[in-house]
């Protein structure tokens, strides 16, 4: 029988190792989702730029909402949303197929060698891809109203990490999981929405009261949302001990997810 390594060292060689293969096939994904529309790649731009005139009409003129107990501008509220929108929507996305990965790619486990590992690493770069471009929309948005953005941006990569590592945990783990129990899937999809409430994407954390807020930490998205939201909007740097924290819990769920995935891939073979 086939060992597969399950240590951190082998998550991390399988993924630069296949680097090649990851990039091409991240490529025929993201071109895949267009193929055949008039538009074709161009939609990648476009979707996020209606997307952000719609919160900017119905939250700023409809609802005259405004972000906490503060009194912004019409558009504050519309620009903070969407930017927590963005860091939810990558998550959201990459955790909702991840239970379908290696159902949809039997031929990868039957009649090829391939590096099934790769599969959420996939997944996960061709969503960055769409986030970093409504990010790219984000951000003509407030050069346009405001003026240049905050110098804090450059924080975006390393704050995006330790999200990175936790999305590959979780995929690694529901990919496993999806072959062995068909109801992950549905399960997942409850989860995802109650998470898009639960975390603080149409309200700040502060909107909670103080004795509660604690709670609304336990949820992972929240630190990243709020960290990214502050970084962009309020030109706040991130607290580096919180993300140090946060990247080393990330990294642990990254391993624990990959080792599952190890473990189990030798029956799915048989269960396919």
């Amino acid at each position: 029988m086939q060992y597969f390594s399950a240590s951190p060292r082998a998550m991390i060689t399988s993924l630069w190792r296949n680097r090649e293969l990851v990039m091409a096939s991240v490529k025929r994904e993201v071109l895949g989702r267009y193929r055949g529309s008039v538009m074709g790649l161009f939609w990648s731009f476009f979707n996020p730029v209606f997307m952000l005139a719609i919160y900017t009409f119905v939250f700023s003129e409809v609802f005259k909402a405004r972000w906490g107990a503060g009194n912004g501008s019409k558009t504050e509220f519309a620009l903070l949303l969407f930017a927590g929108l963005i860091v939810f929507n990558l998550f959201s996305e990459c955790i909702s197929r991840s239970p379908s990965l290696i159902l949809s790619n039997v031929n990868y486990v039957k009649k090829v060698v391939f590096p099934l590992e790769i599969l959420p690493f996939v997944g996960l770069l061709s969503s960055l891809f769409h986030g970093v471009v409504s990010l790219g929309v984000w951000m003509l948005a407030y050069l346009f109203l405001f003026g240049i953005p905050h110098v804090t941006a450059l924080y975006l990569p390393l704050l995006l990490l330790p999200l990175m590592l936790l999305i590959m945990g979780l995929s690694w783990g529901l990919a496993s999981l999806g072959v062995y129990l068909r109801d992950v899937t549905q399960f997942i999809g409850i989860i995802t929405t109650m998470l898009l409430f639960l975390s603080p994407v149409f309200y700040p954390a502060a909107a909670l009261p103080e004795d509660y807020q604690y709670l609304l930490y336990l949820n992972p998205l929240t630190p990243v949302i709020e960290m990214i939201r502050a970084a962009l909007y309020f030109g706040v740097s991130p607290d580096l001990n919180l993300l140090a924290i946060y990247l080393a819990v990330s990294f642990f769920v990254a391993w624990v997810g990959f080792a599952w995935f190890q473990k189990t891939r030798k029956g799915f073979a048989d269960v396919l």
